[in-house]
């Protein structure tokens, strides 16, 4: 098969996704991107562009793959001399009816934020098959849509949530475990906590460092790395957490690239999140695979990586609960078994998951309609 992906939003995991199934398909798979910035306009403008590229080429795919990020109606629509047979999925990385909205951002208060919802539920209808990268994901999402569909005033096409639902299929994100070298240093005898996520709101920042704050505070000793992605309006605690927690701090800011990336997780020991938002968990389940131990709150996806006989030693309900969950790890002598954690999220690695995609990809049918 052809196979032409569009990633409107090219960047962090939705470049590594695009790029990695391209890899590891057994299919040739077409990239057509854009940069990964100004979200809410590649929602809105992307198709445009891309509908442009694509009819600018003459090569004619068996499928086309699109994300959520990719307006996928109006796509169709503006290539429907080209795309008309041809079957189409959406994969959805994240969606806008679930993401939770930062305070701050204007069109909050501007009732402005419905119409980003709006997108992903008319690429969802338009297309052939709907992807989710976990089970969370893809509940959260349908689940969302009955009082997302019954704000608006009449016509609001309940009955289209079955239709969806039973084009729906969970693929979970692609992971590229393999391509980076792995070291496997000895784990330190001093605990070493670790936050691996992008400096934003939604990944609940306040609670990682007031936690960390409170095991020093109680005189438990550990170390500190703090890897992610920043943005020029992060979140006020990084700064002051940079202050107080100055000596336990051993690595702070973006690694360089990828491998000193891996080798900062490989030395961790303990990774304690606290995140408020997360579709599938990239971070965690990379940290997981390089060994690191996950004390994981009880929600979103994340017991999803966690068999169900573990659930009770990596997952915590409440921040008090975390605490008691680390305090034994930072007073034990022993070092958890990276191993353990390997074998739990190995499945995620390109060479389980490309297969399935295909298998799936090759399964999809054109549209029937509604």
């Amino acid at each position: 098969m052809i196979i032409h992906l569009f990633a409107p939003f090219f960047s962090g995991s939705h470049r590594r996704w695009a790029e990695g199934y391209a890899r590891h398909s057994q299919h040739t798979i077409r990239l057509f991107t854009l940069p990964g910035r100004h979200w809410k306009w590649r929602m809105h403008g992307a198709a445009v562009q891309l509908a442009r590229d694509f009819l600018a080429q003459a090569e004619q795919p068996d499928l086309l793959l699109t994300t959520d990020m990719l307006d996928t109606a109006t796509f169709l629509s503006l290539t429907r001399r080209r795309t008309a047979k041809l079957p189409v999925a959406v994969y959805f990385h994240e969606n806008q009816l679930t993401y939770p909205w930062s305070p701050t951002d204007e069109d909050v208060p501007q009732k402005r934020d419905r119409h980003y919802g709006w997108l992903n539920y008319t690429s969802a209808l338009a297309a052939d098959a709907v992807l989710f990268n976990s089970h969370y994901h893809q509940q959260s999402f349908l689940s969302a849509l009955p009082n997302y569909l019954n704000a608006f005033p009449d016509y609001q096409g309940l009955t289209t949530i079955a239709t969806i639902a039973d084009k729906s299929q969970v693929l979970y994100l692609g992971m590229d475990f393999l391509a980076v070298e792995n070291t496997r240093p000895p784990k330190s005898n001093t605990p070493i906590l670790l936050w691996n996520h992008r400096w934003e709101y939604d990944k609940n920042p306040d609670s990682f460092f007031r936690v960390c704050e409170q095991l020093k505070h109680e005189g438990l000793r550990f170390q500190l790395i703090v890897l992610g992605q920043q943005y020029a309006k992060a979140p006020p605690v990084f700064s002051r957490a940079r202050e107080v927690l100055k000596e336990e701090i051993i690595h702070w800011g973006f690694a360089k690239d990828q491998q000193e990336y891996i080798n900062w997780l490989q030395k961790a020991t303990i990774l304690p999140v606290t995140s408020n938002q997360d579709f599938f968990g990239g971070s965690i389940v990379e940290a997981m695979y390089y060994g690191v131990h996950p004390l994981l709150p009880n929600r979103l996806a994340y017991p999803e990586h966690i068999p169900g006989d573990f659930h009770d030693l990596h997952l915590y309900e409440t921040e008090q609960d975390l605490l008691e969950k680390l305090r034994p790890l930072l007073q034990s002598t022993t070092s958890p078994a990276p191993d353990t954690f390997r074998s739990w999220v190995a499945h995620y690695d390109w060479q389980q998951q490309a297969p399935l995609y295909d298998q799936r990809m090759e399964a999809i049918e054109p549209y029937k309609g509604l």
